[in-house]
């Protein structure tokens, strides 16, 4: 296992140590990139970030699917001391547009495909921000040139592609000038919150790979081991689980753009893979599919890993039956970049039900006046570790208030601990819904659907769902003498927060359960 402390210290020592060993395999075309060949393109991108004058601390976004381009850029921009920035592809407008301005990113990497949705938002930025254009299939480097030649910064009164120039995999490395220390700044990565206004968690170097250190121990990594990914680079899960705890444990990743019920079980035996990262919306989705199994060689996984939400004990038990391999659940935070909690690898030792044991972390339950309690008691769930954020970017208020006075991270999980040292969470103290996995804010459902001319007022909560964990409820007040009609209502949600997001529960009701200072008490709501 590896002890680097830095990305640009690792990479050279897995490509020392080995060369022509594969790290990442594409699903999509079986094509390898060797740790040699993601060493050598790691620098040459970073040559070109410090030909153009891009210095160690600044924002570089990456807004792409899954790809061995969009892999390389997020190691690269990290091992160059520069800040990851990857934007979730499922991001609302008016997300996005928060992101792009509150992030101060200079470069932002995407596909043809997606530069259309950024260059409106772009031209509404009054600061430079270079967009280059990537085919996400090509494996040549993108050249960045500086302005005003091709490739440059955007103009925001014009809104023409710039086109993308690649060049080969030729030329001398040269080591990046300045050293880059662990305790630098680098992921950027937004998360939603209660308020609807995603919040930026600054993970720095140490933070990333420490985590990942944790990983590969709990779950007995080595280098004969290979993860197969589907999970979106732009969640902290995919990044820190599939991308970098491979490298760590020198092993390798076999990654899909995508999740497919209908070819993950072939991909998992044809790239023989030894264990799969999920999350139980996955789980739930392979459970329905009825794709034959019997016929493919799944003999050397080793176990399957579920994060990002609570699963079922039901659906647990219905996996490790129909398919043979044990499940390890854990859970963890983007401020904790990535698990905090982690059930054995040893699968006599797990307890179904649990998010399992803390994690290279250490871990408290404290109730409202903020003192620890007995095992058995439930509270809030408190992390305290090497792989917890320093803080929310450019927020020092909402990073006051994530942390106990005594410096420990408030997860906002409400839960309690066992006599053998399980935790198990049973409840949010946040009101954030989960559903398959993301993060949705309320206050979000609730304006879109305050916005249709015969609601008066509404709130939205999460509701229970076998396959998506939540599902999307709202209660809503009309306005006098106004009619429901839920079709219009459907197709209202539909148009203002698309499919994803649009809830699958309308409830009319004559007002909303409130508190003493007003404010609406929305667990309650699931009562009604």
């Amino acid at each position: 296992m590896m002890n680097s402390r830095s990305f640009p210290e690792l990479l050279a020592q897995l490509a020392r140590k080995h060369p022509e060993k594969p790290y990442f395999i594409s699903t999509d075309n079986g094509q390898t990139l060797s740790y040699r060949q993601l060493y050598h393109r790691c620098m040459l991108l970073g040559e070109q970030f410090s030909s153009l004058g891009y210095a160690q601390g600044d924002k570089v976004s990456v807004y792409m699917p899954n790809s061995e381009q969009a892999a390389v850029l997020l190691l690269a921009i990290m091992a160059h001391g520069l800040v990851a920035n990857p934007i979730n592809l499922l991001c609302q407008t008016s997300q996005l547009r928060h992101i792009l301005r509150h992030s101060d990113t200079r470069l932002i990497f995407t596909t043809d495909e997606l530069a259309p949705s950024l260059l409106p938002l772009l031209a509404e930025i009054d600061r430079p921000i270079q967009l280059v254009q990537i085919d996400r299939r090509s494996r040549d480097i993108p050249t960045l040139v500086a302005a005003p030649l091709v490739g440059a910064i955007i103009d925001p009164q014009n809104h023409d592609v710039p086109a993308l120039v690649t060049a080969p995999l030729v030329g001398a490395i040269k080591p990046s000038p300045a050293p880059v220390t662990p305790d630098q700044d680098a992921l950027l990565m937004y998360t939603s919150g209660t308020t609807g206004v995603p919040k930026g968690v600054l993970l720095t170097q140490e933070n990333l790979l420490e985590n990942a250190r944790n990983i590969a121990r709990e779950h007995q990594l080595t280098a004969s081991d290979r993860v197969l990914g589907s999970l979106p680079l732009y969640h902290i899960n995919g990044l820190v689980v599939t991308v970098i705890t491979p490298l760590i444990h020198e092993g390798s990743v076999a990654m899909a753009t995508r999740f497919s019920a209908a070819s993950f079980w072939q991909d998992a035996s044809r790239y023989q893979c030894t264990w799969i990262n999920v999350v139980p919306t996955i789980i739930a989705y392979l459970l329905n599919d009825k794709t034959d199994c019997s016929t493919l060689d799944l003999s050397r996984l080793r176990f399957c890993r579920s994060a990002s939400s609570a699963l079922p004990p039901e659906r647990h038990r219905d996996f490790e039956k129909r398919f043979g391999i044990g499940i390890i659940e854990t859970m963890g935070l983007t401020e904790t970049a990535a698990p905090s909690f982690s059930n054995p690898y040893p699968a006599g030792e797990r307890q179904i039900g649990s998010v399992g044991k803390p994690s290279g972390t250490q871990a408290r339950v404290i109730d409202n006046q903020g003192h620890e309690v007995k095992n058995g008691v439930q509270g809030e769930i408190i992390l305290s570790g090497a792989n917890v954020m320093h803080g929310y970017y450019k927020d020092p208020l909402k990073t006051k208030e994530a942390f106990t006075q005594d410096g420990w991270l408030r997860t906002g999980d409400i839960g309690y601990q066992d006599d053998q040292g399980f935790f198990y969470v049973t409840g949010r103290a946040k009101e954030l819904i989960i559903k398959g996995g993301e993060n949705i804010a309320p206050r979000e459902i609730d304006e879109a659907v305050i916005k249709h001319p015969c609601v008066l007022d509404a709130a939205s909560v999460g509701a229970p769902h076998p396959d998506y964990g939540q599902d999307i409820a709202v209660y809503l007040v009309l306005r006098e003498n106004a009619t429901f009609d839920e079709q219009d209502m459907r197709r209202h949600c539909l148009k203002e927060l698309g499919q994803y997001k649009s809830p699958s529960k309308y409830v009319v009701v004559q007002e909303l359960p409130r508190g003493p200072s007003g404010k609406v008490q929305r667990l309650k709501l699931l009562d009604l």
